[in-house]
């Protein structure tokens, strides 16, 4: 250890003011503020990293941080604290702790691990604030809702058609050749009247069929 004492001299007299008979400088650490602090927000997540300076490679695999941060028009007496249980320069924060549209501000410091033994440290001046805002979440276009609404209520309807034209069609075998002959009949072609409006009805649902298959 180290004798360490405060003197001054006045009037031409020493006195000694403070003195620390047992001063171990690794008991008594105070670093540098972390450096760069920097951002990048996403839909899903945002990362913060930052560095640190002038600190010896024996002290950096035992530091201790914490994150700090607020909306960026609020006090930082409101902010939000997290002590990080890791001694890497990084911290993610889900999305789910930010409000889509806000601008945030974050700063950290950093001390000596509260688990080491060997040096004991006080907290860090804070550093200086990244400002960050969450990514909001693509929304899917109305075009695409539209689109998906349509073939979500053709589906029930082709089949519906389908199952009516079935039904009402319970012929002999040779009525059900004819039956499908009806069915491929071309647009210029006349059909029997008894036949018209099963064929509108299997046509209609043929094109419901066919507007699906371009819809997908």
């Amino acid at each position: 250890g180290y004798r360490v004492s405060l003197q001054g001299n006045f009037f031409g007299h020493n006195h000694t003011y403070m003195t620390f008979p047992e001063y171990n400088p690794r008991k008594h650490i105070k670093l540098d503020p972390p450096l760069n602090i920097q951002s990048n927000a996403t839909a899903s997540m945002c990362q913060i990293w930052w560095s640190v300076w002038n600190v010896p490679w024996y002290l950096a695999e035992i530091l201790q941080y914490e994150l700090q941060y607020k909306e960026y028009s609020m006090s930082w007496e409101v902010a939000l604290n997290k002590t990080l249980p890791s001694s890497l320069p990084q911290v993610e924060i889900e999305a789910t702790e930010l409000r889509s549209g806000i601008a945030y501000a974050a700063r950290v410091r950093c001390k000596v691990s509260e688990n080491e033994n060997s040096y004991h440290s006080q907290w860090s001046e804070w550093s200086q604030t990244t400002v960050f805002q969450r990514a909001d979440v693509p929304k899917v276009s109305e075009s695409i809702l539209n689109m998906k609404t349509m073939q979500y209520l053709f589906i029930p309807l082709s089949f519906g058609t389908l199952f009516y034209l079935f039904w009402n069609c319970k012929l002999s075998s040779r009525k059900t050749v004819h039956f499908f002959k009806c069915c491929f009949l071309t647009l210029g072609q006349k059909a029997p009247p008894a036949l018209t409006f099963p064929r509108q009805l299997l046509s209609f649902s043929h094109s419901i069929l066919c507007t699906m298959g371009i819809l997908r």
